[in-house]
């Protein structure tokens, strides 16, 4: 396979950085210490009869983690993979889609996984990847994979593509009069106009009794609780202790602008706007402050991983071993603030990954990292952990009067929206306007730009309702009349459908082709989901998950909330 992507690499990209500059390269094995690896089970159950082996399994595993990978540049959370959940369940998935492969005889020819290779490759030019030798040298093997790992991913990816085609047939013979209605629904414009019943416009008007304040307290307790948090102790690697030395690799990269004027030439606009850039001057700029923020990670990541290792490997395991090795190593230990794991510490630049390591952490297995934030690198240890809580009245006392007057002005609203739709529906009847009722009201009727089922975003409704739900309303409404009153988060709202606009012809024949693909590859799509969830209930009902999720403690355990 490595030999064939050689044979055949037209590569596009210009750009040759000769230095390691990749963030996404994870610095330890997949099967180290640190990265918690779950352990395999011994028995893989079977699928539509066929047994499941470990190495079928293991193999499997590792094309879900690389399509994870090419999809987002990230791995698998490690986590998530210590605890299984959707990455093994979308192994078994794997492993029934190959076997459909098989049966139908989808192969796919060694130059074509080559080519696909190449494309999937290519994206993370940017990163610093420059041949396929590099790909696979600091990318791949640090993570425990092999070019064949690659390949048999490209293979089985591409055979999905096959697979879906084949399957999903069906779903794209649509009719060009069906597509053309479809375009229709799609595209009709309304224009209508509304009237917004705000909970702000009625916050004047309440008053705000100590009284009623302790009753709605009292009433919504619940909703003021305050969710687990923990604390843990870190040691930040920070970025900016790395300048001098990545200006200093920067520097010799003596012909980095060269290639970025030669990569515009080749990219010419496209180029320009992924590097959100005007001219190719601030491009380069942009690619330089990059550059040298991912030379100042590698720097950060590099410390942090010399720092845990060992840390990792300190016995007895204690969480205090961070204070000591970092006191050898002149370091300095800090300790957030209490957080959960939904916000994560507020006073530090991190992203979701560093709250669900930190609310993994116990005791027994205190460490973690090196964990990647915006301004460095951390390694964490469990500090403690704060149990959910109530806090009494007067210590939120602010927020609980700001609610109770948001939600008495939400009814406010709400009232003078359901007592002005009968006045202005039996003022329609009686030829009365819709503008001329509004002001007799003292009401805004707003006008707003023309709206389609298409139309993904609208300023002037969003902010007073979700998009979707002005939709319903105002395509659910006769041309020339209003909607009921419909209650909202903010308030209310009543919209008023004036008029349809003629659908523009010339651009729906413009349009037509690029909308009937669409349309054909959601309809191959449904089909082939609707399919597939048919055979993954009848052939996975042998697998270890499915076992799982059959047994009567499972079945009485509360499902998790979305």
């Amino acid at each position: 396979m490595f030999g064939t992507i050689r044979k055949h690499q037209t590569w596009l990209w210009a750009v040759i950085i000769t230095v390691i500059i990749i963030s996404f390269v994870i610095f330890f094995s997949p099967y180290s210490k640190m990265n918690d690896n779950r352990q395999v089970a011994a028995n893989w159950g079977s699928i539509n009869g066929e047994k499941v082996t470990q190495e079928e399994y293991v193999k499997a595993y590792k094309e879900i983690c690389l399509r994870a990978f090419f999809m987002t540049g990230n791995w698998p959370d490690d986590e998530a993979r210590k605890q299984g959940g959707d990455v093994e369940r979308e192994s078994f998935q794997w492993l029934l889609l190959k076997q459909k492969q098989k049966e139908l005889g989808i192969h796919i020819s060694t130059d074509a996984v080559a080519q696909g290779a190449r494309a999937m490759i290519s994206q993370f030019q940017r990163s610093g990847i420059t041949s396929p030798e590099m790909f696979i040298n600091l990318v791949l093997k640090p993570r425990g994979y092999e070019v064949e790992d690659l390949e048999r991913f490209v293979r089985h990816y591409m055979g999905l593509e096959e697979l879906i085609a084949t399957v999903g047939l069906g779903g794209k013979l649509v009719t060009p009069q069906e597509i053309r209605d479809l375009y229709k629904r799609e595209n009709e414009q309304l224009e209508t106009a509304a009237v917004f019943f705000s909970a702000s416009n009625y916050l004047a008007s309440v008053s705000v009794a100590p009284d009623a304040v302790m009753q709605f307290y009292t009433n919504r307790q619940a909703g003021y609780r305050i969710p687990d948090r923990v604390q843990v102790s870190y040691v930040r690697f920070d970025l900016t202790n790395f300048l001098a030395e990545a200006t200093q690799d920067l520097a010799k990269m003596t012909n980095l602008d060269l290639q970025i004027d030669e990569m515009y030439k080749q990219g010419g606009t496209n180029f320009l706007r992924e590097w959100k850039a005007q001219t190719p001057e601030e491009a380069r700029r942009n690619i330089r402050v990059d550059t040298l923020r991912k030379l100042q990670m590698q720097g950060a990541r590099k410390k942090a991983l010399e720092f845990a290792t060992p840390l990792f490997d300190m016995d007895p395991v204690r969480t205090d071993n961070l204070d000591k090795l970092a006191k050898e190593k002149g370091l300095t230990v800090q300790i957030t603030e209490p957080f959960d794991q939904r916000d994560g510490p507020s006073e530090l630049a991190v992203g979701q990954d560093f709250a669900a390591k930190a609310f993994a952490r116990t005791p027994v297995e205190p460490f973690a990292g090196p964990i990647v934030g915006m301004d460095g690198v951390y390694v964490i240890a469990f500090n403690k952990k704060i149990p959910s809580e109530i806090p009494a009245l007067d210590k939120i006392r602010a927020r609980v009067e700001k609610d109770y007057q948001l939600g008495q002005a939400q009814d406010l609203a709400r009232k003078a929206g359901l007592v002005f739709y009968p006045t202005l529906t039996n003022g329609l009847a009686q030829g009365k306007t819709v503008a001329a009722l509004c002001a007799d009201a003292k009401l805004q009727l707003v006008d707003l730009p023309p709206i389609s089922i298409s139309t993904r975003e609208l300023e002037q409704v969003s902010e007073h309702l979700p998009l979707n739900q002005f939709k319903q309303l105002a395509f659910g409404t006769t041309v020339g009349k209003v909607s009921p009153f419909q209650m909202t988060t903010a308030g209310g709202v009543i919209v008023y459908v004036k008029s349809k606009l003629p659908l523009d012809e010339a651009k729906m024949i413009t349009a037509l082709p690029t909308f009937a693909n669409a349309v054909r590859q959601n309809r191959q799509n449904e089909a082939f989901n609707s399919w597939f969830r048919k055979e993954a209930e009848k052939g996975l009902r042998d697998t270890p998950l499915a076992r799982q999720e059959a047994s009567p403690a499972m079945k009485a355990a509360p499902k998790a909330k979305k």
